[in-house]
This record gives structure tokens, sequence and C-alpha cells, in this order.
């Protein structure tokens, strides 16, 4: 078999790169080359693409961003801010050559660690984190089906915010961000800032859009949905204080459900949750299936894997304390933070 040459993707390469990303069953939505726009223009990492290449052909892609930060060290990661884009390759010869290349990378930044962030284990002896399961569900052919794979409780919940009013509907980045900003502060956690969105939007703009759900048209839930393939991915959520009492949220999920199946998916691809949270719970109880995720690392100046999360004890007052900030302080701190936290 011909050597795999390993080389660092230029902007050429996109469409090669892309094109590689949508033939390979195991691509998300996570693997196509616009998000090293993303990282570089909105939040400002470096980004490591590597292409390995077979007799001229790409035979195997891994993206990499370096997240360097002052306050939670330096790591690259496949891939930071996203659940999951491990490296994907023809066969063993290309994942190995890959994955060398990455660690060699790695080393030459002096990173505290090289991590993969996986839907199925590398099946390699490296320490691996098991913080997070992925949640989906089939969407099925009708209405009543799809309600009927709903927990009775949760059903009730759904339709309670259909009686109090609420109305379901495709919104802005400008009407979107102020709820995910409160909510995300609600949570204890740094608001991603707004460029984010908007540099996502701008790289995917056939397969990404911002709902919400309003009364009397006032938004108290929304979300920034995903399309890849045949799926439907909210990846980025929040609702309000008010939400809760008016069930805003399980209306939003139901909505977004109904919505995918008039586009023709049939898959709904809840995201990722930590074990042990209400998020946990709440996608269940709405019928989604959890996945464990696998985040394994080559440590490479750290001792140990990094544990850069709300549920890490030591972070517990910072949390706490986050919660109790004023939203414009929290609006104008969160993002200098959060674009470090990966």
């Amino acid at each position: 078999m011909t050597s795999v040459q390993v080389r660092d993707c230029n902007a050429g390469d996109g469409a090669a790169w892309d094109a590689y990303v949508a033939a390979h069953v195991r691509a998300s939505f996570f693997h196509q080359f616009g998000w090293r726009e993303v990282f570089e223009r909105a939040l400002r990492h470096r980004c490591h693409y590597l292409l390995a290449e077979r007799d001229g052909a790409v035979c195997g892609v891994l993206p990499l961003v370096h997240v360097k930060s002052l306050l939670f060290g330096s790591s690259l990661s496949s891939l930071a801010f996203c659940s999951e884009a491990g490296p994907l390759a023809d066969d063993e010869q290309t994942l190995i050559a890959l994955e060398a290349a990455a660690l060699e990378r790695a080393r030459a930044l002096g990173v505290g660690s090289l991590e993969y962030r996986l839907r199925e284990a590398s099946g390699r002896e490296r320490p691996t984190k098991h913080l997070y399961h992925t949640f989906s569900k089939t969407i099925l052919a009708s209405e009543e089906a799809n309600m009927q794979a709903i927990r009775s409780k949760q059903r009730n919940i759904i339709r309670k915010g259909i009686k109090n009013g609420l109305e379901f509907r495709a919104t802005s980045l400008e009407r979107f961000y102020p709820v995910y900003a409160e909510s995300v502060r609600n949570l204890g956690t740094p608001v991603f800032p707004r460029a984010l969105f908007e540099a996502i939007h701008a790289a995917f703009p056939d397969s990404t859009e911002f709902v919400e759900a309003n009364l009397e048209g006032v938004a108290v839930s929304g979300a920034m949905n995903f399309y890849h393939r045949d799926s439907v991915c909210p990846y980025y959520w929040g609702g309000t204080h008010a939400a809760r009492d008016l069930k805003g949220n399980d209306f939003l999920a139901w909505s977004i459900l109904c919505r995918a199946a008039e586009r023709g998916c049939t898959l709904f691809d809840f995201g990722r949750s930590k074990q042990g949270t209400g998020a946990w719970q709440w996608k269940e109880n709405l019928g989604f299936e959890g996945a464990p995720l696998f985040y394994e690392y080559e440590l490479v100046r750290d001792r140990e894997v990094p544990e850069k999360n709300p549920l890490n004890p030591k972070y517990r007052l910072f949390v706490e304390g986050w919660k109790h900030l004023p939203l414009p302080v929290s609006n104008a701190l969160g993002p200098w933070l959060a674009r470090s936290l990966g």
C-alpha cells in the first residue's frame, strides 16, 4: 500500500476537505471546513487542520483547534467547542498517520493535552473522560406518533405550553442572543460572544437557523438549529425565567421536532448533556435516548485529564456567584471567559 502523507490544510483545500467529509459515513456537522474560519475569526484561536493524502487523493482529515488561555492553560482539541469531531480516515494506516502528526504538533506547541472528542471509543489505551452523553431520537412519520413517543407527563407539559398561547417561529440572532445570554447566566456559565453565532451562520447559511417560542411577541425560549444530512440539532439553546412557568422549553423542543419533520428530517439530535444534570433528565423525559461520548487524551505536559467544566468542585463558588451577576455585567465579561473554555 502506498504511504500516507499528512500536511497542513490551506484555504484552497476547503472544497476537497468538504467533499471527503460529505462522503464519509462517520462525519458530523462539526467536521466541515467552515468551522476553521469560525474559530479563527470569532474566537481568535489558531487552527491546525491536518489533511492526509495517498497518491494525491484525500484519504483522511483531522480538524484541530489550539485553545490557549492564561486561566485554563493550553490544549489542542478535535474539536473544541463541539460535542464531537474526531479524525476521519479511510483505513488504519491513515488514522495512525493523522494521530502521529497531531501528537507531533501538540508537542511542538507545548500544550497540556491533545484531546479527541469521539462518538465511539478508539480502542487506544488513552485516558478517557466519560462526562457527556449525546441524545437523539427517531422522528416518526406522524405528529401523533411523535407525541406518543414522549413520556405522558412531558406530553402534558407540552400541551400546557400550547394552551398558554405560545407561538413558534423562525427568528433572528438579534432576538435569540438576549434569551441565550440570560439562560447561560442563570446556569452560572459565561456567554459566548455574539460574533460566534454570526460566524457560524455566515459559514453555514443554508444549514443553520434561529427559532423561538414567544408569547405575544416576546421571546421566552430560543435555539440555533444545525441541519446535517437527515438530522436536526438545536445545538445552542436558551430560555428565560418566564419559560419555566410558560413551559416554553418543552414547547420549543416539540415545535423544532415538527418543523424538522416537515423538512424531511428523520433524526432529532439533541446534542450533549453532562451526567446527572437537569438537562440530561429532561431529554430522557422527552423520549431521547442517551449514548456515551468518549473524550480521549494524550497527555503532553499535563499530568492528569483537564476538568474545565462547571461540575468541577473547584469552580463551584464561581458558578454560584456568576448566577447572580447583573446581565449587563455577565454579557460584558462572559465572552472573554467563554472563548477560553472550549
